[in-house]
């Protein structure tokens, strides 16, 4: 199955809040999305954490 479970880290705060799905030979590069932080209170950008 090409999917895999990722985890999204914040690249402010280095908190892995959020778990999402991608299709690893479609996408190579890292994930990155605008997502809420609970610990600042706004949105910031999470990225894919190993």
């Amino acid at each position: 199955m090409p999917r895999e479970i990722i985890t999204l880290q914040c690249t402010e705060t280095k908190l892995r809040l959020y778990t999402t799905t991608k299709n690893k030979k479609k996408t190579t590069e890292k994930l990155e999305l605008k997502k809420y932080n609970p610990v600042l209170r706004r949105h910031t950008t999470f990225r894919e954490a190993k």
